[in-house]
């Protein structure tokens, strides 16, 4: 096997980061969705600092009562340590010895004591205040750091000749020269020597081992405890509220089961509580919601029947005026002029009676239903073209003049042929009802004509009195009119833009409409290239060129 070498670490790639990402959405849809885990990840928080906080506070307590404890221990036996030693040595009988050799009687039994109760001693010397433990002159406990005693005890006895202690790091060194150290208690006391007279400090170090093995004991204790009191409040948090949520979430099921229509879905009612009162209380909502809704099916129903049984018996008189009609019209030469203006007028209404006659009942389809689409592959130019050519007499009656603007190209759409030239012909008509007057020089109308990989357009633009803000939705309510009082110049019904919306949407495409007031307006089609593919924009902007021109002059 070659030396210096080893297999490639895979790197992450984009499958692994594509998991990632999809794990994290996952994880905040569930966050947004779910108000039980948001409750219980709220209680948890909350709960989490009331329990560090009182676990910080019971710890803080217990360390300060074991530390006053241990220091009222340790003060005490450090006096009676220092007392007992020198009541010896003023008992023993014998001659008088030197201060060193009374020093060395004094220290060596309270260090052998020590040794054996776990604390070290330091018997300082006669100007260790001033000179320091190490100077010389000190007795002390074997492997003992004499720098343990810090120089703030030695500057007290220095002045004071008090009992004084302190908490300081007690450092030991062990044979192979290495230094440990722990926290502990340093406890000076100071005592005179009978052979000069002169005060001694005698240092007692006692370790705190024991009070933090007992602190560290306690910590694990609340650590564990804390850990499991959250869990159970988690627990519970979850238990109480799945009480509440899960009723909820029945309802939420049976409302969207309601909004599918399937309106005899109820939500099962349990017990005598709020929750089942609501329940309750949402069941007859959702009746009397099943009731009104039948009711309104049942008047819509009867409406749309009566309006095709009316539109269906009116063609027979209908056809009988109508012969009647065009006969006089035929003969209106040989009437006197007001006779034969009446026979041209009951034509022209005739006329517009029956094309209101075959809207009605193109309405009627769309509101049973029954309204299907014989899709062909149309080319939206030629639709155009012959929609303008159709309606150019009544645009030069008008004095309105029509004008195409497409590519050379076809602009194919699987559509409806007949519709979708219904479609546009209501816009041209609507657009020369609505275009400016001649004097005003906007009599002009202008049928554009574009496409795309996925969607085919036409949009007609007038320049004539424009749509005031909102009247661009209502535009295709039925039987609308911006302005009630304004005649209807070309023989329209008021549906031609109801059933050209009806149409479009039967198609899958979008009809929408643009205006402002004595700016004009303009109307546009968006058919998607294949039946049933969804469109997301279309070849035409809704806003024309000319009037974004306008708005950003003026706003600059």
């Amino acid at each position: 096997m070659a030396s210096g070498t080893r297999p490639a670490t895979p790197e992450r790639g984009p499958s692994a980061r594509r998991s990632i990402g999809t794990t994290v959405r996952r994880g905040l849809t569930f966050w947004r969705r779910s108000i039980q885990a948001r409750v219980v990840a709220s209680t948890l928080v909350l709960s989490a600092v009331v329990v560090s906080v009182v676990g910080w506070f019971l710890l803080q307590q217990t360390r300060d009562g074991l530390l006053e404890n241990r220091v009222d221990a340790v003060v005490a036996e450090a006096d009676n340590e220092s007392a007992e030693a020198l009541e010896r040595l003023v008992a023993v009988p014998g001659t008088e010895t030197d201060a060193s050799t009374q020093a060395s009687e004094l220290a060596i039994p309270i260090i052998a004591r020590g040794q054996t109760r776990g604390f070290d001693v330091v018997l300082g010397g006669p100007d260790s205040s001033e000179t320091g433990l190490a100077a010389g002159g000190s007795v002390y406990t074997p492997g003992l750091d004499t720098s343990s005693v810090p120089r703030s005890l030695l500057d007290h006895f220095a002045a004071s000749s008090d009992t004084a202690w302190t908490y300081a790091p007690i450092r030991t060194v062990a044979e192979d020269g290495s230094v440990a150290s722990e926290p502990g208690i340093v406890v000076g006391s100071q005592v005179r020597l009978p052979s000069d007279g002169r005060a001694r400090t005698l240092y007692f170090l006692f370790p705190l081992e024991e009070e933090r093995e007992t602190l560290a004991l306690v910590t694990r204790a609340l650590l564990t405890a804390g850990g499991l009191l959250l869990v159970l409040v988690a627990g519970m948090t979850w238990l109480v509220t799945r009480q509440v949520v899960t009723p909820i979430r029945a309802a939420r099921r049976v409302a969207e089961r309601l909004a599918a229509g399937r309106l005899q879905e109820r939500v099962r009612v349990s017990g005598e509580d709020d929750l089942a009162r609501l329940a309750l209380s949402f069941n007859q909502m959702a009746s009397n919601l099943q009731r009104q809704i039948r009711q309104l099916e049942e008047l819509s129903r009867v409406q749309r029947r009566f309006v095709s049984d009316v539109s269906h018996e009116l063609r027979t008189p209908l056809t009988t005026v109508r012969m009647a009609g065009d006969v006089l019209f035929d003969a209106r030469a040989d009437f006197d002029p007001v006779t034969a203006r009446a026979a041209e007028l009951l034509q022209t209404e005739l006329d517009r009676f029956e094309t209101l006659l075959v809207d009605l009942l193109e309405i009627s389809r769309f509101d049973a239903g029954a309204a299907v689409l014989e899709l062909d592959d149309v080319n939206l130019v030629d639709v155009a073209h012959r929609v303008v050519e159709r309606n150019r007499p009544l645009a030069e009656q008008r004095g309105v003049s029509l004008v195409v603007r497409a590519p050379a190209r076809p602009c194919l759409a699987e559509a409806d042929v007949r519709r979708v030239e219904r479609i546009v012909r209501n816009l041209v008509t609507n657009a020369i009802d609505h275009a400016g007057p001649p004097e005003r020089g906007r009599s002009r109308v202008v049928v554009h004509v574009a496409g795309d990989d996925h969607a085919a357009a036409i949009a007609v633009r007038d320049y004539g009195v424009g749509l005031a803000p909102g009247e661009s939705a209502l535009v295709f309510n039925r039987f609308w009119r911006a302005d009630p009082a304004r005649a209807r110049t070309s023989g329209g019904t008021g549906l031609g833009l109801s059933i050209s919306l009806e149409d479009t949407h039967l198609h899958g495409g979008w009809l929408q409409a643009w205006g402002r007031p004595d700016e004009g307006a303009q109307f546009r089609v968006t058919l998607p290239r294949r039946a049933g593919t969804p469109l997301r924009q279309s070849p035409l902007p809704l806003v024309p060129a000319d009037a974004r021109e306008r708005l950003a002059g003026a706003t600059s």
